[in-house]
């Protein structure tokens, strides 16, 4: 049984029954080992869902992520570590949601194996990625990861166990400001049973929302529950459309009849079918045909926040509920009708963003055919625009200079004559078959663009195009599966799948063929859930890197959705076992297939430290150390274990701050005051006298800067100006011999019959090198390749905004679809590598003030120092009359460099105030007046005896040897005659901005600092001093008088005072006496006999006592 290897593109294969079978046998005799030999370690996985804040240790309990708010019960909890390691006056908050953490193997329960793997030593080691925002306007661009430790937590259910019946691992599962999509890769320590590392993503669902009676629903429709073969069986499947990498949801419609679509935010490992809250209406009219009108939602696309979906000629979209993306804490509500005039025929997704937005194409009909309405994405908001803006597309061509034709499609297919590719030039015979394009794809890191109908044409520059032949004009293209790292996918009308390599010319049929019944039949064997003898497939696409299929399985008379993979270097593999001999050894035959791979052996070597490239921040966190003899974690322990991962990401996104701290790490302010009692914390964790029964590691908290390479190229690398990388292949021969050149001028192709190819996407940007070695008594070849970036192709920008997408991509001649790898998790291809790069500035670099350095150099220079009065230890003062020499600092938050700038830089006071809370933004004419040199308004705030200027001499050129600036704050300058705030001199805060671009072509990134500097003892202008010292002195010359006068009349004062002092007491004393001596009469008349001796008493007494009076009045 012999055919064509691989059989690109051929005639059906005869189906007979018994020589599938013969196959089949044949292919499970050659490969036992990946029937057997690893069946082992490939039966156990792990399992993880996730559990609310207040829902942990419930055995069955698994939750959707929605919920985005932080949680604040934790800080009770580090209120009781009061003699740790951290400061419990601090804000401690925790996440919304654990991650729960076990793992299975076939034939065994679960609790056994989780018991087991505890009590060997297993610790899963969870590593969390966050995906950049969209927005990098709003959000700082970054590629950030944190690993965890899993800790083991006992369940909460009644258990008649004295230790522990059921039990899992937990860890927080962190979020981030502008991160909705997190990848989690899950992995094992080392000890105990083997279990293979798991990859998945966590995303938030922000079309969740949680109701009065705390049900959790969609808000974009009504879940349904009966999943009804007819919206399956017998339909064609549809394209999965989403931005790539950004999307935490996807979406897909194509349900026949009803306004039904498919959402799954973990894709489509789980799924939920909604019906649509739109009103479904129909407007036909003369300008917009419609033949009919069916509720099926045809196009849907899904991007970081919004989906978008068509029905009819309607377009609708949904914003969802994300707070850590937008200002706004709501979503739309509704579904929004757009574009309610015009007759949509079509939507098409963008599938990468760009300038912090993301993007939609809506083709018209009707009366605008030939225009297309371009929609944008930014922070939820949605807005079109028609384009071309005056005349459509139809109209403008070969019109006007506006639009360009890049290529003209031939009328129909060209005649191969049995070439695998064939390129266009205008000079080959055609058949009589029309081409009949259906749409195109581009992938902006390699450049290719393929126009696909019934046929498939290939670009690498848009004007030169390549015919694939092995595609059969007979069958016609549905949509194109691309994974934008070398691989394609493509779906018939007819539901064929086949693949291509993108860069070669071989196209592979992988259903149906030979090799898929291969398959098919081992699964059949080994009784795979995943396989029926009726299924349907929905839809196909790329996660990870590896191919996915939804498929509609019916056993039974019932049906289900399953995703699975497309195992394709399985099925290639499957396709090679066609092409065998029989060799006589002695008295019998040996059976042998022919190995078609040009190699035995590939690897890469000398593979450089990742996070140079990658620009990948790492982060470590381990749970806290508990005094509990069972090992197990309570409640409070992973509360506080919220806390610190919490924590340690706010570090993280405080440290970007325009001050350098003295230690370059985000995690140097956490311990600076604690890190001397390390060794006390440390006797009371081991005598059990931890607050709190949990001991904080200092050690356990930290950013890592020295990750190894792993034994394959990054996901994607990032090049500034004039960067290399470089790296090694190493290869064994299969079964050849080398052979020694007979002369010098016969090349290495000659004499070795491994070759490497190298394909640059941007030759005018990058460039490559490769140097061969051949290793002769080893058969082998090792190849070294370099690649660098030409200084040329880009220009300045903001760390990580606006990068050039470009990639390398080196092939083996002769491996494509014949050379695979094995391993545990299956065949991967070899001999075939892309590279993504992105050149421009790399995340992770920042310029920031070298405060320490500053005041260090400036106390040297000045002599002195003077801070303020008020100190500040986080912005210090400098004196107006001192010469001001600034320093900065490179530092890279990714490898944990920092090292002072020594570029050229331009610096401009752009804003500022006398209070920090008056601090105001210049206009550009003002900014202009009070930094140029060229200004003669006497609007200078500041100058510097540097006299290198800009190419318009608009403002100083200053680097690290510059000198230091002078402060003038001239008579029409902002600072000029500041008015004291206080009894000290005036103060001014200045917002200064330092910039390289333009100035410093050592590199691609516009290192942009914005800081306040503040200045005190600045002098008052004459009018103002001189108006102080008049007030002043007559302020001063008054208190004088008044202090003379006061000094004259005192004596006075208090003689009159003593006077008046005096008379009131007599007075009150002669009050008193008359009033005794009258109430004395009274009493003695009433006593005795009432008679004239009385009055006349009392007659000769009055005269004593008004003479008395008189003279005590005169004293």
């Amino acid at each position: 049984v012999c055919g064509p290897t691989m059989s690109s593109a051929g005639p059906a294969w005869p189906r007979v029954r018994a020589l599938r079978a013969l196959w089949t046998l044949m292919v499970a005799l050659s490969a036992p080992w990946r029937l057997w030999a690893i069946e082992d370690i490939q039966e156990c996985t792990w399992h993880v869902v996730l559990n609310e804040f207040n829902r942990i240790g419930e055995n069955s309990a698994s939750d959707r992520f929605f919920v985005q708010d932080l949680v604040d019960t934790v800080g009770g909890v580090f209120r009781m570590l009061v003699d740790s390691a951290i400061d419990p006056d601090e804000k401690y908050l925790g996440f919304p949601y654990y991650l729960k953490i076990n793992y299975s193997c076939e034939g065994q329960p679960s609790e056994d194996l989780v018991r087991k793997g505890h009590l060997t030593g297993l610790k899963p080691l969870v590593l969390v990625t966050f995906q950049s925002p969209v927005n990098f306007y709003r959000w700082k661009i970054e590629q950030l990861q944190i690993q965890m430790e899993a800790a083991p937590f006992r369940s909460k259910e009644p258990c008649m166990a004295e230790e522990v019946c059921v039990m899992s691992w937990y860890t927080p599962m962190p979020i981030k400001n502008g991160s909705v999509v997190m990848d989690v890769h899950i992995r094992s320590n080392g000890l105990g049973p083997f279990v293979p590392d798991k990859r998945f993503q966590v995303n938030i669902n922000g079309f969740l929302k949680r109701e009065q009676d705390s049900a959790v629903r969609f808000t974009v429709g009504e879940e349904l529950t009966d999943l009804k073969p007819q919206y399956f069986v017998n339909m064609s499947s549809r394209p999965l459309w989403f931005t790539v990498d950004q999307s935490p949801v996807f979406i897909l419609g194509g349900i026949p009849n009803e306004k039904h679509i498919l959402m799954s935010d973990t894709s489509f490992k789980d799924f939920s079918l909604l019906e649509l809250s739109i009103d479904s209406c129909w407007v036909g009219s003369f300008y917009c045909p419609q033949s009919g009108f069916t509720a099926t939602i045809y196009d849907a696309i899904a991007t970081e926040s919004t989906l978008f979906i068509r029905q009819n000629q309607l377009v609708y979209y949904f914003t969802g509920t994300y707070p850590i993306l937008h200002d706004s804490n709501q979503g739309s509500g509704s579904w929004v009708r757009v574009l309610a005039s015009e007759c949509i025929k079509r939507l098409c997704p963008v599938h990468f963003p760009g300038n912090g937005s993301e993007y939609v194409m809506a083709l018209t009909a009707g009366k605008n055919e030939g225009y297309v309405h371009f929609g944008t994405i930014t922070d939820g908001y949605v807005s079109f625009e028609m384009l071309p803006r005056q005349w459509s597309v139809c109209e403008q061509i070969g019109v006007t200079n506006e639009l360009k034709i890049h290529y003209k499609i031939p009328e129909f297919i060209p005649e191969a004559r049995g070439l695998e590719f064939l390129m266009i030039l205008g000079t080959e015979s055609y058949t009589n078959t029309m081409m009949l394009p259906k749409g195109m794809c581009y992938n902006p890191y390699n450049n290719l663009l393929f126009i696909w109908g019934n046929f498939l044409l290939q670009s690498a520059d848009m004007a030169n195009f390549i015919y694939l032949a092995d595609f059969p004009k007979e069958q016609s293209i549905s949509y194109l599966v691309r994974s934008f790292q070398g691989d394609m996918a493509i779906v018939t009308e007819t539901e064929e799948i086949w693949y291509l390599l993108e860069g070669s010319y071989q196209l592979y049929k992988l259903f149906p063929s030979r090799g898929w019944e291969v398959h098919l039949s081992l699964q059949v064997m080994q009784r795979s859930s995943l396989y029926s003898p009726s299924e349907t497939m929905v839809t196909l696409f790329y996660e990870d890197g590896r191919l996915k299929q939804l498929v509609y399985l019916v056993e039974n008379q019932r049906g289900r959705l399953v995703k699975r993979p497309v195992p394709v270097e399985t099925l290639l593999m499957y396709m090679q076992y066609n092409r065998y001999d029989l060799q006589r050894q002695g008295s019998h035959l040996t059976l042998s297939f022919a190995n078609l791979c040009p190699f035995m052996e590939m690897n890469l070597r000398g593979l450089p430290n990742p996070q140079r490239y990658t620009r990948q921040e790492r982060y470590r966190a381990r749970p806290p150390q508990i005094l509990e003899p069972s090992g197990f974690h309570s409640e409070n322990s992973l509360a506080v274990y919220q806390g610190l991962v919490y924590y340690l990401l706010w570090l993280h996104s405080k440290y970007d701050k325009p001050y350098a701290d003295p230690v370059h790490d985000p995690t140097w302010r956490w311990w600076k005051n604690k890190k001397h009692d390390k060794d006390y914390y440390f006797y009371l964790a081991s005598n059990w006298r931890s607050a709190g029964g949990v001991h904080i590691d200092m050690d356990s908290y930290e950013k890592i800067y020295d990750l190894e390479p792993e034994s394959e190229l990054p996901e994607r690398i990032f090049l500034d100006k004039g960067a290399q990388y470089n790296f090694s292949i190493f290869m064994t021969a299969q079964g050849r011999q080398f052979q020694t050149p007979l002369a010098p001028e016969v090349t290495y192709s000659l004499r070795s019959p491994v070759s490497v190819g190298v394909v640059l996407a941007d030759p005018s940007c990058i460039e490559a090198t490769v140097k061969p070695q051949v290793l002769i008594n080893r058969k082998s070849v090792l190849f070294e390749i370099v690649l660098k970036e030409k200084e040329f192709c880009y220009d300045q920008g903001l760390s990580g905004h606006h990068l050039l997408k470009t990639s390398l991509s080196v092939k083996v001649l002769g491996s494509s679809g014949h050379c695979f790898q094995n391993t545990h998790q299956g065949p991967r291809m070899q001999g075939n590598l892309m590279l993504p790069v992105l050149i421009g500035c790399p995340p992770g670099k920042r310029l920031a003030f070298d405060i320490t350095y500053t005041l260090e150099y400036n106390h040297l220079q000045n002599k002195h120092y003077f801070d303020c009065v008020h100190l500040d230890p986080e912005m210090p003062c400098f004196l107006y009359r001192d010469i001001f020499y600034p320093f900065f600092l490179i530092q890279d938050l990714v490898t944990g460099d920092s090292g002072s700038f020594q570029g050229s830089f331009v610096l401009k006071v752009v804003g500022g105030g006398p209070t920090l809370n008056s601090i105001r933004d210049y206009s550009k004419e003002e900014i202009y007046r009070y930094n140029s040199p060229r200004d003669n308004t006497e609007s200078l705030i500041w100058t510097t005896r540097t006299k290198i200027t800009t190419e318009d001499m608009a403002f100083h050129i200053m680097s690290h040897g510059s000198s230091g600036i002078e402060w003038l704050c001239l008579k029409n300058s902002p600072c000029y005659d500041t008015i004291p705030q206080s009894i000290f001199s005036p103060e001014f805060f200045f917002k200064v901005l330092v910039s390289n671009r333009g100035v410093d072509n050592s590199t691609y990134c516009n290192y942009q600092l914005t800081f306040l500097l503040h200045i005190h003892g600045l002098p008052l202008s004459n009018t103002r001093a001189l108006l102080i010292v008049m007030v002043s002195a007559s302020i001063f010359l008054g208190l004088v008088m008044l202090y003379v006068i006061f000094c004259l009349m005192w004596p006075l004062m208090v003689k009159a005072c003593n006077i008046l002092r005096f008379k009131i007491n007599n007075i009150l004393a002669s009050g008193s006496y008359y009033s005794y001596s009258t109430s004395s009469r009274i009493s003695t008349t009433l006593s005795q006999s009432p008679g004239a001796s009385s009055a006349v008493a009392q007659d000769e007494a009055k005269p004593e006592l008004e003479q008395t009076l008189k003279k005590e009045w005169f004293i």
